[in-house]
């Protein structure tokens, strides 16, 4: 019965992912949690393989069609490589109560973002950032998602998009093609921060993740047929369920699964 809650669980995400491109992911920890019982120090890792799994589909196809910056995607993505640890390291020296209100905040700043931060290209076409003011914004952007990949099992796509079209001015089709190239070597070396010592269940995680691609399939094909700002604004007010949830869930009611 777990491992049908687990595929419904991928199911429900991979189509959200589908939909947005994007966001999705942030339920994976609360679902894990909440949903499957599992200790977060297992459903952090756990969730960075479905990130990992997501990304790795999307950025082959925006890779096809010459949609990534391989470049850009290095020089975003080493900082985060080394950050990621970092954010394991307090990770494992953190309540799993703390750990799930950090959560719960990170949640509410993406709820935030989908309902206002969408547009992110300046009106006047140029650049916001230049010379060593962008390479120093695009590195510090990128440690953070690496910080917090690592710390709380997050992709981080809400950063690194905005980023890189605030620093670089790509296309939006790019960003998000580099960005998932980002967000796979963010995941890999967030897995392999947090693994150690967890005791990942992998029939629920083989289940979360088959349901997630398979999700994603009817998700992408609804897409161009539905209002995409409605999707955007009722997709953020469930996160922001989901958030206030966790917290009443922490402060009144027992805490995290032990």
């Amino acid at each position: 019965m777990t491992v049908v809650v687990a595929l419904l669980a991928g199911l429900a995400i991979g189509v959200s992912l589908g939909l947005l491109g994007g966001g999705g992911s942030i339920l994976a920890v609360p679902a894990l949690v909440y949903l499957l019982d599992q200790p977060i120090d297992a459903a952090v890792p756990t969730s960075l393989l479905v990130v990992g799994t997501a990304s790795v589909g999307g950025a082959v196809a925006h890779a096809r069609g010459g949609d990534v910056r391989w470049k850009t995607a290095v020089g975003f993505a080493l900082p985060g490589l080394a950050t990621s640890f970092a954010g394991a390291w307090v990770n494992s020296r953190l309540d799993q109560d703390v750990l799930l209100l950090v959560f719960a905040g990170l949640m509410v700043v993406v709820a935030l973002h989908m309902l206002f931060g969408n547009d992110h290209q300046p009106s006047d076409g140029e650049p916001r950032f230049t010379g060593a003011t962008r390479l120093i914004v695009a590195g510090l952007a990128g440690a953070l998602v690496g910080f917090l990949t690592g710390l709380l099992g997050v992709g981080g796509g809400f950063l690194i998009v905005p980023a890189l079209l605030l620093t670089l001015q790509l296309p939006m089709a790019v960003a998000v093609g580099t960005s998932l190239v980002v967000i796979l070597a963010n995941s890999v070396a967030g897995f392999a921060a947090n693994v150690s010592g967890a005791e990942i269940d992998l029939p629920i995680a083989v289940a979360f993740i088959l349901g997630g691609l398979v999700g994603a399939v009817p998700g992408s094909r609804l897409a161009p047929r539905l209002d995409e700002d409605r999707l955007r604004i009722g997709f953020a007010v469930f996160i922001l369920v989901v958030a206030a949830f966790v917290v009443v869930e922490v402060a009144f009611l027992g805490g995290a699964t032990r």
